[in-house]
C-alpha cells in the first residue's frame, strides 16, 4: 500500500502525515515508516508524525457524541459502538483513576489501543474538558512520538532508554498525584 501512495506521486512528508492520523496505526506505524523507509531525518519525521497524530483530535473530542449517535442508527452500528466504548472503558482505568496525568501516560504508551484516538473517546467518555483533553493528549503523543523515535532508531537500547524515561515519567506522575 505504501508503494502505491509512492508510486502515484505523493509526497513521502504527507505519507507520513496520512499514516500517522490512521487509527491503531497512528505515530506508532508513522515514524519507523519515516525513518527506516523513507530516510526522513528523525526530528522531521517526528514533526510530522505529531502533526498527522494531532489531526483528528480535535475532530474527535468534538464530535464523538454525535458520531457515536450516528453510527448507533445504522444497523449492527450500536453493537461496534458499544464494543468501542467498553473496550475504551475497560483500557481507561487508569485516566479514571489519575484522570489528566491517566490520560497522557494512556496515550503515551506505544501500544494497540493506547494512542491518540482512543484517547480521545475516553477523555469524551469521562467528561474531560476539550482544552485539558486536548492538552493531555498532545503530551502524550509527543512522549509517545519520543519513545517511538528512540526504538526507531537505536534497536533494543533505543528500547531501553524509552522504558527508563516512561517509568521516569511514571513514577512522577503518580508520586505527585
Amino acid at each position: 500500500m505504501i508503494e502505491e501512495l509512492v508510486r502515484s506521486g505523493i509526497p513521502e512528508g504527507l505519507i507520513v502525515i496520512i499514516v500517522s492520523a490512521l487509527p491503531i496505526v497512528e505515530l506508532r506505524g508513522a515514524l519507523p515508516l519515516a525513518i527506516n523507509f523513507f530516510q526522513i531525518p528523525w526530528y522531521w519525521a517526528l514533526c510530522l508524525a505529531i502533526i498527522g497524530n494531532l489531526f483528528p483530535v480535535p475532530f474527535l473530542l468534538l464530535l464523538s457524541e454525535s458520531i457515536a449517535k450516528m453510527v448507533s442508527r445504522v444497523g449492527s452500528g450500536k453493537k461496534l459502538v458499544d464494543w468501542v466504548f467498553h473496550r475504551t472503558r475497560q483500557r481507561g482505568r487508569i485516566i479514571e483513576r489519575y484522570e489528566k496525568i491517566g490520560l497522557v501516560l494512556f496515550v503515551a504508551i506505544p501500544l494497540p489501543f493506547t494512542g491518540a484516538w482512543t484517547g480521545s473517546l475516553a477523555a469524551f467518555l469521562f467528561g474531560l474538558k476539550f482544552h485539558h483533553a486536548f492538552l493531555t493528549i498532545l503530551c502524550g503523543i509527543i512522549i509517545a512520538g519520543a519513545i517511538v523515535t528512540c526504538l526507531s532508531l537505536l534497536g533494543w537500547a533505543g528500547a531501553v532508554i524509552a522504558g527508563i524515561g516512561l517509568s521516569g515519567l511514571v513514577t512522577i506522575g503518580l508520586w505527585k498525584t
